[in-house]
C-alpha cells in the first residue's frame, strides 16, 4: 500500500541502543581474534572513556556478552570481564536445554545422528587430510580394542572414534552442527552403558568385537578415499549400535544434564 505521496508506508526503523553498539564492536573483537581468549577487558571507567558513554551502557554490554558466553565477568574488588571464545560443547548445551524444553525424545536425536553421521564419514572420505584423521582413529581404536570386557571403559572410546569422524569430516560447518548432535548422543549413551555396566547387563565381548570390527571397515574406506563405502557401512553400524542402547531409553527425552559441567569454564 502507497500513501498519497506515492511512497510506500514503512515502519520505521528501529535506532539500535548505545549498549547494542558496545556489545556488537566488543563481540566483533572477540570473533575476529583480535581479543583472545583469557584476555582481560579494560575496566569498565575506561571502556566508558573509550566509547564515549556511561557506565551503566557499558555494564549492560558486558552483560549482553556473558548472557552470550563470550565474556565471564567476575564481580569484587579484585574483578572485571574476562573474553570467552566461542566452544562447540556450549552449543551442544544451549542445543540440548532447546530440544529437552521441547520434550524432544532420545528416538529422535538417535535418527538425526543415524542420517547425519554417514555423511561426514563420507566426507573424511573425500578430505585431503584424511591421513591425520585415520592416524587418530587407529589410536583411538587400539585404546578401544584394549577395553574389551570393561564396558565403563569401552563405550566412551567407541564414541571417540564416532567424535573423530565427524571432527575430521573436513567442513567446519559440517563438523560443528553434526558434532552438536554426535555429543549429545554420546552423553546419553555413556550414561547408558555406566548403568547397564554396572548391573552386569552391558554388551558381551563379541558384541564389542563386532563394533571393532565396523570401526576397522569404516576407517579402511576412509583411509582408501571410498566415500560410498564408509557412508554405506557407517549407516549400517549406527544404526545397529543404537538399537541395543534404544531398547532401554528410546521414548526418554534428551537432558541437557546428561553432558554434565564440562560446558562450563570459571
Amino acid at each position: 500500500m502507497t500513501s498519497r505521496s506515492g511512497t510506500a508506508n514503512r515502519l520505521p526503523l528501529r535506532q539500535p541502543r548505545i549498549a547494542e553498539l558496545i556489545a556488537n564492536d566488543l563481540r566483533s573483537s572477540i570473533l575476529s581474534g583480535e581479543l583472545s581468549d583469557g584476555d582481560s577487558l579494560p575496566k569498565q571507567e575506561d571502556l566508558a572513556a573509550r566509547f564515549g558513554v556511561s557506565q551503566p551502557s557499558i555494564r549492560e554490554a558486558l552483560f549482553t556478552l556473558e548472557s552470550e558466553g563470550l565474556v565471564v565477568v567476575r564481580r569484587g574488588a579484585r574483578g572485571g570481564a574476562v573474553v570467552r571464545r566461542p566452544r562447540s560443547d556450549v552449543a551442544a548445551f544451549m542445543s540440548a536445554m532447546v530440544l529437552q524444553s521441547g520434550g524432544t525424545s532420545i528416538d529422535d536425536l538417535a535418527a538425526s545422528v543415524a542420517l547425519v553421521e554417514p555423511l561426514c564419514a563420507a566426507e573424511a572420505a573425500s578430505s585431503a587430510d584424511r591421513a591425520t584423521l585415520v592416524a587418530h582413529l587407529r589410536q583411538v581404536q587400539q585404546a578401544a580394542e584394549a577395553a574389551v570386557g570393561d564396558g565403563a571403559s569401552f563405550t566412551p572410546l567407541a564414541r571417540q572414534f564416532h567424535d573423530g569422524i565427524v571432527r575430521g569430516c573436513g567442513l567446519q560447518s559440517l563438523s560443528l552442527v553434526v558434532g552438536v548432535l554426535e555429543s549429545l548422543w554420546s552423553a546419553h549413551e555413556r550414561r547408558w552403558a555406566a548403568r547397564t555396566a554396572g548391573e552386569g547387563r552391558y554388551a558381551t565381548d563379541a558384541e564389542m568385537e563386532a563394533v571393532l570390527h565396523a570401526h576397522a571397515k569404516i576407517l579402511q574406506a576412509i583411509e582408501d578415499g571410498d566415500r560410498d563405502t564408509a557412508a554405506e557401512i557407517s549407516r549400517r553400524h549406527v544404526q545397529a549400535t543404537q538399537l541395543r542402547v534404544l531398547e532401554e531409553i528410546r521414548d526418554h527425552t534428551v537432558e541437557a544434564s546428561a553432558l554434565g559441567p564440562r560446558w562450563t569454564r570459571s
